[in-house]
């Protein structure tokens, strides 16, 4: 796999190297390659893009402080293709992951091989506002997940979505926009998945996974796709709205987490498999440089214990099951940077032993070119049930052609 990597990186740099020889009107932030066939007959960008962060942390009990620990990441290190083929109406995404986040989860079930795909996805507008999406991307759920990880408020996304969110995973979907006078707008989006997350290449052990996100928008919508960026970069001229709705109901889910986390397998070799349910509401506005998002997420599961026979207090694997909070909140000044807050709230059924956990957070951003090249900075104090407290600095930048 990685000397087919490199090939196609060799090709991508050579087919930039003839294109370059001659001036092109692109701009950084739109794209490394943006080339269009003479004929019309395609379109493709290239994007590659990094994200680099370091991290500190403190545990806290009263007045006593631990020594700080110190660690730098290169938390996301990415290649981002997309276009459209034969027709406008005919696009596609490719985004491979070369970081050891991006890649990391090898096991049984992808053949104990890196995870290089992230996206592999056709999009066809086959009818009006109709349209039919195939391949590996990222489901309908909580908007928080939805929004790239380029787009981000903070250094990375919240505690509600690390635990609760469903992700990427192989299948259909289907998008649908109503518009509806001058201003109302409703989208309707359904999945139809695979249920095991994203590079499973073994079998489907347990049913399928069904999505559907219901989005109203009352006041139009959101310049520039704004809806699913963090951040008023826009600076929105009149009040923009975005209200969620998230159903997703995975048949005989044999992870912890829906189609994320563990897969529970018994000690025969068999998988375990229970129904779960999990529900997203949330909400982003933004006006004249305020931002907003919250959210709020719950799973439930027929079978939320997996327990070994005759040991009834020790359970082999647990559904994440419970509530989770998320709200944020962010000003843009004038010279482009940003303060923001956010409060997330962790608080998983007591039948669990997964802790509980609060987190208070406060950013800094700079954005240079808007999210395609900023600095961040933010501060986390966060208190987990029967441990210390723990206070974490987090700065980073990020750099996207």
């Amino acid at each position: 796999m990685k000397y087919a990597i490199c090939t196609f990186l060799i090709c991508v740099f050579t087919a930039f190297s003839i294109h370059s020889q001659e001036i092109s009107d692109t701009k950084f932030g739109k794209g490394l390659i943006n080339f269009t066939a003479k004929d019309s007959s395609f379109s493709v960008k290239f994007a590659p893009r990094i994200q680099f962060r370091s991290a500190t942390n403190w545990s806290h009990d009263g007045d006593n402080y631990s020594d700080p620990t110190q660690s730098f990441l290169i938390r996301r290190a990415r290649l981002k293709f997309d276009g459209w083929a034969v027709t406008p109406k005919l696009k596609f995404k490719i985004e491979l992951g070369l970081s050891n986040n991006d890649i990391s989860g090898a096991n049984t079930f992808n053949r104990n091989t890196p995870r290089y795909i992230l996206d592999a996805v056709l999009k066809w507008n086959f009818y009006e506002n109709f349209e039919l999406w195939a391949g590996q991307t990222k489901l309908p759920g909580n908007v928080e997940r939805v929004v790239s990880s380029a787009n981000l408020q903070f250094i990375d996304r919240s505690i509600l979505n690390s635990r609760f969110n469903i992700d990427r995973d192989i299948g259909l979907q289907l998008h649908h926009k109503i518009v509806l006078g001058n201003d109302l707008v409703i989208k309707e989006k359904i999945a139809l998945s695979q249920g095991e997350g994203r590079n499973v290449t073994v079998g489907n052990i347990g049913g399928l996974q069904y999505t559907g996100r219901l989005e109203l928008l009352p006041f139009g919508e959101f310049n520039n796709k704004g809806d699913y960026v963090e951040s008023d970069l826009e600076r929105e001229k009149s009040p923009k709205l975005m209200l969620g709705a998230v159903y997703d109901f995975n048949d005989d889910a044999v992870k912890t987490r829906s189609n994320l986390g563990d897969y529970m397998i018994l000690e025969d070799g068999n998988i375990f498999q229970t129904d779960i349910t999990t529900l997203f509401l949330d909400a982003v506005f933004k006006y004249n440089g305020w931002s907003m998002l919250a959210e709020y997420a719950n799973r439930e599961a027929d079978e939320p214990l997996v327990i070994r026979e005759g040991i009834s207090n020790s359970p082999d694997y647990e559904v994440a099951v419970g509530n989770a909070f998320n709200i944020q909140a962010g000003y843009l000044l004038n010279n482009n940077y940003e303060i923001a807050a956010r409060y997330s709230l962790n608080d998983f059924d007591d039948i669990t032993n997964y802790l509980d956990q609060e987190e208070y957070t406060l950013g800094v951003s700079k954005y240079i070119v808007g999210h395609k090249l900023k600095i961040q900075a933010d501060v986390t104090y966060s208190e987990l049930d029967n441990l210390k407290d723990r206070i974490e600095f987090r700065a980073g930048f990020d750099f996207h052609f």
